[in-house]
């Protein structure tokens, strides 16, 4: 798994439809490298309370998706939580995830390496790789792992803000059985916001959303919109997603960021960065976050809807 491996986007991560085929395209490129057992990808749900897990072997690579508590106490939670990968043979754990350490020996690991999969400023998820000997885990293999955890993670994220969303209009599209996701351009104008949260506040009332959820979305979002249109200075696309009892509201501006390379916006002054307005959001949300790049910058935010507002879900 060399460099120049490391720094293509696999093929089935560039063409994926779905977050479904991201997570079997990235297995495959797993299970496809020397002494790989078994992998397995992650993904945040919930608003962070659990994952979203599928594992994989390379005699069953059609495994069905499970959940992980997100506070268990094994690698692949602890990566998620903190960003920091962890690799190593299994004698270099110590006491640390003894159980888990003991029924991998037993199904054949020797080694296992996590990454997480990093999102616009905290991971939505990870991969993790068993392998079947002892890994050096250099330089080359940990750049070439945490170059495809990143492909992946990129993947995700592109179908979550912008592969599913509809031209401008505000007719919600169906993508499949269990999410829909709709989207308005919005002109730049202070005028927006309100444009913004009516469109919002019809869109989840025809997906049968409503009370709390919706007050609490029109708040961030008024922020997110007034924020695009001060520091943005063209217009943005505004896009809803449902999925699975999580709502994404994103605002993606059109106001050039200076570069070409995609910058991770993460600072520890929310006020000084964005404005007094983003505090707000993020305590009123699960997540949030925004990423810049050579197009404009795109804030998002999750809520994670309580059951008797998920009626459009069987």
């Amino acid at each position: 798994m060399g460099n120049s491996r490391a720094g293509s986007v696999p093929v089935g991560l560039a063409t994926a439809a779905d977050v479904d085929a991201v997570a079997r395209a990235v297995l495959d490129e797993l299970l496809a490298l020397p002494a790989v057992r078994r992998a397995g990808v992650a993904l945040v749900e919930g608003g962070g309370r659990r994952l979203r897990f599928l594992p994989a072997t390379a005699a069953e690579t059609a495994a069905d998706w499970c959940h992980i508590d997100a506070y268990d106490d094994v690698p692949l939670t602890g990566v998620v939580r903190t960003s920091v990968v962890v690799c190593g043979d299994l004698d270099s754990f110590g006491g640390r995830y003894a159980e888990l350490v003991a029924i991998q020996r037993a199904a054949g690991t020797r080694a296992l390496a996590v990454f997480p999969l990093h999102g616009a400023t905290t991971p939505i998820g990870g991969v993790i790789v068993y392998y079947d000997r002892e890994q050096a885990f250099d330089a080359e293999q940990r750049d070439a792992l945490a170059a495809l955890a990143q492909h992946a993670a990129d993947a995700v994220r592109r179908l979550r803000t912008h592969g599913a969303a509809t031209p401008a209009g505000p007719s919600p599209t169906e993508v499949d059985a269990s999410a829909k996701t709709a989207s308005l351009t919005l002109d730049d104008d202070l005028r927006s916001a309100g444009i913004a949260r009516k469109f919002l506040r019809g869109t989840l009332a025809d997906w049968s959303v409503d009370d709390d959820p919706v007050e609490t979305a029109q708040l961030c979002l008024s922020e997110l919109v007034t924020n695009a249109v001060i520091h943005g200075g063209a217009s943005s696309e505004l896009t809803l997603t449902l999925d699975e009892g999580l709502l994404t509201v994103a605002v993606r501006d059109h106001g050039g960021a200076g570069g070409p390379e995609v910058q991770v916006v993460v600072d520890e002054d929310p006020m000084r960065v964005f404005g007094r307005g983003l505090v707000l959001v993020e305590a009123l949300s699960d997540s949030w976050g925004s990423v810049r790049d050579s197009v404009g910058t795109t804030s998002w935010f999750v809520l994670d809807l309580p059951d008797d507002a998920r009626s459009f879900v069987s």
